[in-house]
């Protein structure tokens, strides 16, 4: 008997043209393989080269491949919800497009799916070939993010399954400014975990730089947690006690008749304290910002073809 419970594999591009056909090819193939109804679902984040070109190509030839083309770039985030929204399948799976997460993972989180499971997580066994200071760079982020949600986010992908429930869920969060790889956690749902090690890239470079991961974790340690503002409470605490310190000084020295000297030491004081308020009002002026973007209500995406 044919298995009628169909999969949407969500895979997010851009400027990704070597990769697409390989990609497509080698998904298709599993999941014939393995006799799952699947559809694929390349979301082109608004790419430069030919990557549109080519999903139009690969869906005039196979029914089970479609494609979304957003009319300019708005980001990963943005393209898998994207994804959710125009799914038909009873589950879903994100994955990149350079196969570095390896499509083969997708018929062990199908089957445990059809155990019952709501969220299969793919969690990752090593972070693959990296440079020093962005496996630094990433490890605190995720250190960090781990911290402020009470999940553990160490070896977190956005290569998951999610059911369709779990979906209408993440779709339904209005919320612009969203975290996918948190979010999809903290839902909560029958979950459960399965590793896998992170393959190289078939082709071209990876679009993620040292610079784009530190604006990724700004926004999104941002959208996800409040933490951050308590660093102003901590400063005003911090200037409260210097202040109580250098107050009691100046009272005694004044008691005691001492001449009040300490000119380079005024001048740090106030040097320090106006690093400080400087700092608390970039906090809070980086969440007025984003209240902002929030209200104003814009669309995380515009789609401006599909195929």
């Amino acid at each position: 008997m044919e298995n009628s419970n169909k999969i949407s594999i969500i895979i997010p591009s851009y400027n990704e043209e070597q990769l697409i056909r390989n990609t497509s090819e080698v998904v298709s193939e599993i999941m014939n393989q393995n006799n799952i109804p699947f559809e694929i679902l390349f979301v082109d984040d608004g790419s430069k080269d030919g990557t549109w070109k080519q999903i139009l190509s690969l869906s005039k030839d196979n029914s089970n491949i479609h494609g979304i083309h957003f009319s300019r770039n708005f980001g990963k985030e943005s393209a898998i919800y994207a994804g959710m929204q125009y799914a038909k399948g009873d589950c879903c799976v994100v994955m990149d497009c350079d196969l570095q997460h390896p499509p083969i993972k997708i018929v062990e989180m199908y089957r445990l799916w059809e155990q019952g499971y709501e969220v299969v997580e793919a969690v990752k066994e090593d972070r693959g070939e990296e440079s020093g200071i962005h496996r630094f760079m990433a490890n605190l982020f995720y250190k960090i993010i781990s911290k402020l949600t009470d999940i553990d986010m160490m070896n977190a992908s956005d290569f998951k399954l999610l059911d369709r429930k779990v979906m209408l869920v993440l779709l339904n969060m209005k919320e612009r400014n969203s975290f996918f790889r948190a979010l999809s956690s903290w839902v909560g749902f029958k979950t459960i975990q399965v590793p896998f090690r992170v393959a190289e890239r078939e082709a071209g470079e990876s679009k993620w730089s040292t610079k784009a991961l530190v604006k990724y974790a700004i926004l999104n340690i941002t959208s996800f947690s409040s933490a951050p503002m308590q660093i102003v409470t901590i400063c005003g605490f911090i200037m409260l006690i210097i202040s109580f310190v250098f107050g009691i000084n100046s009272i005694i020295q004044y008691v005691t008749g001492k001449a009040l000297g300490g000119f380079t030491t005024v001048i740090l004081l106030q040097l320090f304290s106006s690093s400080i308020i400087m700092i608390c009002l970039g906090i809070i002026g980086y969440y007025i910002a984003q209240i902002y973007e929030e209200i104003k209500g814009r669309p995380k995406f515009i789609v401006s073809e599909k195929c």
